[in-house]
């Protein structure tokens, strides 16, 4: 395994604590492997500069990125670097928009340490990895949607910009809302339809029609 450098870039303490200790116990017997912490965009760009081979660990909902565009910039501008996704909050519509992209590797926070061990060493090896839960995600028929939407205007607005791949604080911002008003919302939406992750909840809003196939596609 050639000599690499990974960087942590996720600002919820509990899951870079987690990979830390994931990394510490299965490939800190790889030669060469060092571990840094970011917490701000600036200081990726400039580490990147100075090791553009890094493998990049990152949730960009809890970075310093605006939005998922600016990650598939920051990709694209250093195109050495592996990115490991590891995030709760990824979307079909960004999975799709990140399926030709052979720099991403994607995992879920509730995945298996196995799972999350053989990402990272698929990525300090140049090669793609998805999960299990991504990749059967896809596979995954939808389920219809009940006829009485129980959600209200405001709920449907906000579940139209989670499927379309929008994070927590871009809809805040958007709405000119708090992120805690938005939190709220998300949970009542994925209680009053009876769901547990994005990926559910694009499916209900796709049948729905609350996001038209062309637009989310895009």
């Amino acid at each position: 395994m050639a000599e690499r450098q990974i960087i942590l870039a996720d600002n919820q303490d509990i899951s870079r604590l987690g990979l830390i200790t994931i990394i510490r116990n299965s490939l800190y017997g790889v030669e060469g492997l060092t571990v840094k912490e970011l917490n701000k965009r600036s200081e990726l760009i400039a580490e990147l500069k100075e090791n553009p081979t890094s493998v990049v660990v990152i949730d960009y909902t809890r970075f310093d990125l605006g939005s998922s565009d600016e990650l598939l910039n920051l990709s694209q501008r250093f195109p050495s670097s592996m990115w490991v996704l590891f995030s709760d909050e990824l979307t079909e519509q960004l999975i799709r928009r990140l399926s030709v992209e052979q720099q991403f590797c994607m995992i879920l926070k509730d995945d298996t340490a196995q799972e999350i061990i053989t990402a990272l060493k698929c990525a300090l090896t140049g090669v793609r990895f998805l999960c299990h839960q991504v990749t059967n995600l896809l596979l995954t028929p939808t389920i219809p949607v009940e006829k009485d939407d129980p959600l209200t205007a405001t709920e449907r607005d906000v579940l139209r910009l989670i499927a379309l791949g929008k994070s927590v604080k871009e809809i805040a911002v958007e709405r000119n809302s708090s992120i805690h008003t938005i939190t709220t919302h998300k949970k009542n939406i994925f209680r009053k339809i009876k769901v547990n992750t994005v990926y559910e909840a694009t499916k209900y809003a796709l049948r729905a029609g609350l996001v038209e196939m062309v637009e989310y596609c895009i």
